[in-house]
């Protein structure tokens, strides 16, 4: 089997992978916000980190797959600095930040870099915005 062939597997992997930690994000995020004592009693602990590592395994081997590299691809650019920044964003929402405001500005920023991280991916263009409002007057799914 050539690795080509493994790529519509890997994409929907890594999207799936990626709905997931999303999804883990926010449920976490809520708990952070309503329920903190729900936080850090077993499988949160483990399960999102298991799945951001699968994510960043399954992007790298699209990555290799497609010979599409972070710095000569200007999209994978701006998706891998976004990433940073959501780690950095979610860090100090989960664990530098004080008070219940500051926890919930830090959630909401993550999520809105999460959202550009997922337009850049679906259109290649670190500056998604014209692609999805070009998509949205032709009235086209965004998918």
């Amino acid at each position: 089997m050539e690795p080509y062939e493994l790529y519509p597997a890997l994409k929907h992997a890594h999207v799936a992978a990626a709905a997931t930690s999303w999804l883990l994000f926010l449920v976490r995020g809520l708990w952070l916000l309503r329920t903190p004592w729900r936080l850090h009693r077993g499988w949160d602990r483990v399960v999102p980190h298991t799945v951001d590592t699968l994510l960043l395994a399954f992007g790298l081997l699209l990555a290799w797959i497609t010979a599409q590299w972070p710095f000569v691809q200007p999209w994978l650019t701006a998706k891998l600095g976004g990433l940073l920044l959501y780690i950095a964003v979610g860090l100090y929402a989960f664990r530098a930040a004080r008070t219940r405001a500051a926890r919930a500005a830090g959630w909401l920023a993550a999520q809105g870099i999460f959202a550009y991280i997922v337009l850049v991916a679906l259109s290649r263009d670190p500056l998604p915005v014209p692609w999805l409002l070009e998509r949205a007057a032709a009235g086209l799914p965004i998918h």
